[in-house]
């Protein structure tokens, strides 16, 4: 069976999509023959729209495109000759990094909350997906179907029918408590005077979306847009055909024939048995062969844990206690003449005034969370194991420029309950949804171990550790602990930045992250609303300086 709702359209938009689409029915399709920015604008609308990217190409972007020229032109004019260059060099002399001159745009469309985690692995690649906070689930597939992925392999057994029916009911129950929500945070968060009724209705809408989506089970599906070079590519292809869930194996064959319209030189290796395959068979064994000898080492190591409290848990590892020391000598060591290990000498044999007007002169004025400073911050790292509710993972889980391990999503560490769901009134059904989305893993996990997770619902915790050093910090605490973020990975940026201070004792590296939140707010999203409703007004202004803002 094919799982996928296919859209329609007509024969028009058929003939305009054909120039820049690879297909016009698969969820997995490039983009061609478009200019970059337009690519990239594409994919940033993307992230806020409910629309497939293909929908939303002809709704919002096809108007400003001139497609008056040759309607024959297409990806492949002018590429034999490069092909046949790239062929030479990358696939017969094994020069991978002519694999990183090309490039290309693919909407990934779809695809569940589990495998967004296996598509979003890589390092090296851009990726934007679909927010749970800007689009509500009570919207369906084009099939009519609710937003959730349907594995053939179960839909086929005996557990189908369950399977379909528990997943309707958790989708049922976010559909009916969306609006009672909203208009529980319309009565307790009056529109203050100034705010237009539009920035009041998508602050408040986003804060029901933010408290519901524990709600959504891991199945529910969600679009991709990647970019990525030739070898990143085929990194992540490798790594899907040997993972063990059906839905990435597939989707991986999907990636490979639509990439292969693009970059076909570059993508020649990944299904030859002697190259390709054995570099998935590798990948395969050494996920597999240190699952088996733990379980014999330790029997218990993969039974159930227990629940370890409710909310964000963060818990600071391992640090280096001359982490700040080993920061000050890289800052000198550019600006001098001698060894990092004299320079560490000489660092430690400053005043405190010295070393906090070193650390001063590195850092600068830094006005803005952008302006970060350089890479001597590098030099010391922080190992937290952090236990939070999937739906912050996954937004944490983006972070790629740090190590970050997880461990199978379950739901024996427990699940959180938003406060204001409780304060709603809404408690019980909540609750029973979680019931649901237990029961539901418990019994797909004997017959189908590697798709239970689907069952999961946001809200249930999971354990990961996250390794990353002051400079990955800095970025990451001082951008997720924003007013603006979601409460649940707020907390987690909070408490990180005051470990990196109490416990580590790095205090003049945590003083350093000058843009940390450590306040709370009612409407994570109104200033930005707000900020966002200005910048529309101003660019509305500028392009008609003679209307007035209020006509």
């Amino acid at each position: 069976m094919f799982p996928y709702g296919e859209e329609t359209f007509t024969a028009e938009e058929a003939a305009i999509l054909r120039r820049y689409v690879t297909n016009l029915d698969q969820p997995v399709f490039a983009l061609v023959n478009l200019p970059e920015v337009v690519k990239g604008a594409l994919f940033a609308r993307y992230s806020r729209s409910p629309k497939s990217l293909r929908r939303l190409f002809l709704d919002e972007f096809v108007g400003d495109l001139d497609i008056s020229g040759d309607a024959s032109v297409d990806a492949t004019v002018g590429l034999k000759r490069a092909e046949e260059l790239y062929e030479r060099v990358f696939f017969e002399y094994g020069d991978d990094s002519v694999a990183q001159l090309g490039g290309v745009h693919l909407a990934c469309e779809q695809a569940s909350n589990v495998l967004t985690k296996v598509l979003e692995r890589g390092r090296l690649m851009a990726y934007l997906e679909q927010s749970t906070r800007y689009i509500g689930y009570d919207s369906r597939l084009p099939n009519g179907l609710y937003r959730y992925f349907r594995p053939p392999e179960i839909l086929d057994s005996p557990l189908g029918a369950r399977y379909v029916g528990d997943m309707d009911r958790m989708f049922d129950t976010y559909a009916e408590l969306l609006p009672q929500l909203v208009a529980w945070l319309t009565a307790r968060h009056p529109r203050q005077g100034g705010d237009s009724d539009f920035v009041h209705r998508q602050a408040i809408k986003a804060k029901a979306l933010d408290a519901l989506r524990g709600l959504l089970p891991a199945s529910s599906v969600s679009n991709v847009g990647i970019y990525g070079t030739g070898q990143s590519y085929e990194l992540l292809l490798l790594r899907m055909r040997a993972h063990p869930l059906p839905e990435a194996r597939h989707y991986s064959e999907m990636m490979l024939t639509e990439l292969r319209k693009v970059i076909p030189s570059f993508l020649q290796r990944v299904d030859l048995p002697d190259r390709g395959g054995e570099w998935s068979s590798y990948l395969a064994q050494t996920r597999d062969g240190p699952a088996r000898i733990v379980e014999r080492l330790w029997p218990d190591a993969t039974a159930p844990s227990k629940p370890e409290g409710a909310g964000a848990g963060v818990l600071l590892l391992d640090f280096d206690p001359e982490g700040e020391d080993n920061v000050l000598a890289a800052i000198c060591f550019p600006h001098s003449t001698f060894s990092e290990t004299e320079a560490l000498r000489r660092v430690r044999q400053l005043t405190a005034d010295d070393r906090v007007a070193l650390l001063a002169a590195y850092i600068g004025d830094r006005k803005n969370r952008r302006h970060r400073p350089g890479r001597a911050f590098e030099r010391t790292d922080y190992r937290f194991e952090v236990v939070t509710d999937y739906g912050a993972f996954r937004d944490l889980q983006r972070h790629r420029l740090l190590t970050i391990e997880w461990q199978p999503l379950t739901t024996a560490l427990g699940f959180d309950l938003p406060e204001i769901v409780e304060e709603a009134g809404l408690t019980e059904r909540f609750v029973e949804s979680m019931a649901r989305s237990r029961d539901l893993h418990a019994t797909l996990a004997e017959a189908f171990p590697a798709q239970a997770p689907y069952a999961v619902s946001l809200a249930f915790h999971i354990r990961y550790v996250m390794q990353m050093n002051a400079r990955e910090a800095l970025h990451l605490i001082e951008l997720r602990s924003g007013p603006q973020g979601h409460p649940a990975y707020r907390r987690v940026a909070q408490q990180m930045h005051r470990a990196i201070a109490d416990v580590a004792g790095h205090r003049a590296i945590a003083a350093a992250m000058v843009h940390v939140d450590h306040g709370s707010t009612d409407l994570e999203r109104l200033d930005a609303e707000r900020r966002a409703e200005s910048r529309r007004s101003s660019r509305g202004q500028q392009k008609d300086p003679g209307k007035s803002a209020t006509s």
